[in-house]
């Protein structure tokens, strides 16, 4: 395996196992994932709350069951942050997609199975242009699989927020009567998903730079204030893990440019 571009804030996160049992409910607010019973599970999530992406993937691979969940959240996330190459990137999504269907297959009540795989499509969905990816059938896919992770966990804000932005995206691609005819797109829908995605986990910054980012593709410029303000909030959250510092730092990105 090629070796994975580092965080780029390494040793700022230092968690080991016990504190991370002291820490879970907090840093699995967007995921609600239980907490693992297998030390190599919670070892492997030690590695991706510390930044270390590969060590996360190949421990959670390892130890397989719900270690798959571990190795799909640091891929994905090393993925869309850190991974340079954008071949390797949609590889990467490919590869957790596979995983998160076999995984949702043997396990059909895991919420987690259905979110990865929805959000690597998603995630691919974007690298290829989602015109390309719904002319592909793969948007029904990301709905349908979101809309069982909700189902199966009510408080999986993440999931929440992908689906918001899978309904922006559809409507900002092909417009709002074909994304409601074609794909159930609706825009009011996508903006009270959001909503309570930030009712669920209110210091979710990845969650305010989704709002923004769906709330300026459904209502254009007049929303432009409220978007730059969720930004602003987003740039201004106290992260507690790598993957929080990701989302700070692209918030803070976005607003320098």
């Amino acid at each position: 395996m090629a070796k994975w571009t580092p965080f780029p804030h390494a040793g700022q996160f230092r968690l080991d196992a016990a504190q991370l049992k002291k820490q879970w409910a907090r840093l699995h607010t967007g995921d609600a994932e239980p907490l693992p019973k297998d030390p190599q599970v919670l070892q492997a999530w030690v590695h991706f709350h510390n930044g270390e992406f590969q060590e996360a993937s190949q421990v959670g691979l390892a130890a397989g069951g719900a270690g798959i969940t571990a190795a799909n959240k640091a891929t994905s996330i090393y993925a869309n942050y850190l991974e340079k190459k954008e071949k390797t990137r949609l590889e990467l999504f490919t590869q957790v997609a596979e995983q998160a269907q076999q995984q949702a297959q043997a396990d059909p009540k895991n919420a987690n199975a259905w979110y990865w795989h929805a959000y690597a499509l998603g995630r691919y969905s974007q690298g290829i242009s989602v015109a390309k990816a719904l002319a592909q059938g793969l948007g029904s896919k990301i709905r349908e699989s979101l809309e069982k992770a909700i189902a199966l966990a009510p408080v999986h804000a993440d999931a929440h927020i992908a689906l918001g932005a899978f309904h922006a995206e559809v409507i900002d691609k092909v417009g709002a009567l074909i994304g409601g005819m074609t794909y159930g797109a609706k825009k009011d829908k996508g903006l009270k998903l959001f909503q309570e995605a930030l009712r669920l986990n209110p210091e979710s910054a990845i969650a305010m730079i989704e709002y923004a980012n769906a709330l300026v593709m459904l209502e254009g410029e007049r929303k432009m204030r409220e978007a730059t303000a969720l930004y602003e909030k987003a740039a201004a959250c106290k992260p507690q893990d790598a993957m929080e510092q990701l989302d700070v730092d692209l918030a803070q990105a976005e607003l320098e440019e």
